[in-house]
């Protein structure tokens, strides 16, 4: 151990591994046999033996380190255990400590979605000599499934440094009532009222293609399409069948076809005639940019674009992860769907 003024600073003491019988490893030490493993051949602490020397030789360490930390650094483990522990919050699990990073999980039994601050996330990577690298908020993620981990980047850090993390989650708690910062939100099961419009469906001319995709992304997700009509292209008669739907207490309302800019195409006037409050008509996402985004009665009311027959993700799966965690859906989230929001046209 070094003194630098008033505080001890990190020693890290060099010793030929045939000599380091008896000394405790200063890190994790990783072994690679391309095409079969990757992996931890010996955890930081472990005490080398006899037979370990060859081991050691094997994974090219003709030497070892013995560290001796100063009072004001901590040790690449213990730096990523606390920041994880300080930032996990509900539905969050930590795991071990595995060179130097500690992955943060999904502790629910089924699918939902992360819930993350992005600008929390910002100002940690911006302390330098650590990191914190999540999936985006908003994203899926199902049982057991990882969405963080925290890292150290040298094998020492400065104290100050997870301190800081710290103080940032203690003052997000604070803020928000919360465990935790990261946290994972499950996903309401929803019955949803489907209407789908359009006289060459309604008259039997052509089949419904719509009803199928809209009720296999609801059951993916762990909702149904408890119930699906059909209407011609009549403005009373949709505003009539909204209605219908709207009485049977269905969850959410969904209505599909009509929804371009054609003057025949009748569906958005019938939604806000209905008595419904428009967030929005039109999302700055491609595909969806023709989604219309409402509420009837406080029941979240969508009408869905043809693209959500045929593209795997629009806005439309973009909000009904929302929706069904449980948000209530403003324009200012209508309008961040831009950023990031093309994925296809």
């Amino acid at each position: 151990m070094r003194m630098n003024g008033n505080k001890r600073t990190t020693v890290l003491r060099e010793v030929p591994s045939a000599e380091a019988v008896g000394m405790a490893l200063a890190h994790d030490l990783t072994q690679i046999i391309p095409g079969q493993f990757k992996g931890r051949l010996f955890k930081r602490g472990y005490v080398i033996t006899e037979a370990d020397i060859p081991k050691l030789l094997d994974i090219g360490k003709e030497h070892i380190y013995v560290m001796e930390l100063g009072e004001d650094e901590l040790h690449e483990d213990e730096a990523a255990e606390r920041m994880a522990l300080a930032l996990a919050g509900d539905g969050v699990a930590c795991s071990g400590t595995h060179e130097g990073k500690v992955t943060l999980r999904s502790s629910l039994d089924e699918p939902g979605i992360a819930d993350i601050p992005e600008e929390l996330v910002h100002q940690i990577n911006s302390l330098g000599e650590i990191a914190l690298a999540t999936v985006r908020t908003h994203a899926v993620v199902g049982a057991g499934q990882p969405l963080a981990a925290t890292r150290a980047i040298p094998l020492v850090v400065k104290r100050e440094k997870v301190e800081a993390v710290e103080a940032l989650a203690r003052q997000w708690r604070e803020q928000h009532g919360a465990a935790g910062p990261i946290r994972m939100r499950p996903l309401r099961k929803l019955r949803a009222g489907l209407l789908t419009t359009g006289g060459e469906v309604f008259s039997g001319r052509i089949t419904d293609k719509f009803g199928p995709a809209v009720k296999a992304k609801l059951e993916m997700l762990g909702s149904e399409v408890a119930e699906q009509r059909f209407a011609p292209d009549d403005r009373q008669v949709i505003v009539n069948e909204i209605h219908y739907l709207l009485g049977q207490g269905y969850d959410m309302i969904l209505i599909t076809g009509g929804m371009s800019v054609d003057p025949d195409d009748r569906t958005p006037g019938a939604i806000q005639a209905a008595g419904a409050e428009i967030v929005s008509y039109g999302t700055p996402m491609l595909p969806g940019s023709m989604l219309l985004m409402g509420y009837l009665q406080g029941v979240p009311i969508l009408g869905l674009p043809g693209c959500v027959m045929h593209d795997p993700y629009t806005s439309f799966d973009v909000l009904l992860l929302r929706i069904l965690a449980g948000d209530t859906i403003t324009k200012r989230d209508i309008v961040s769907m831009g950023y990031g929001g093309l994925h296809g046209c």
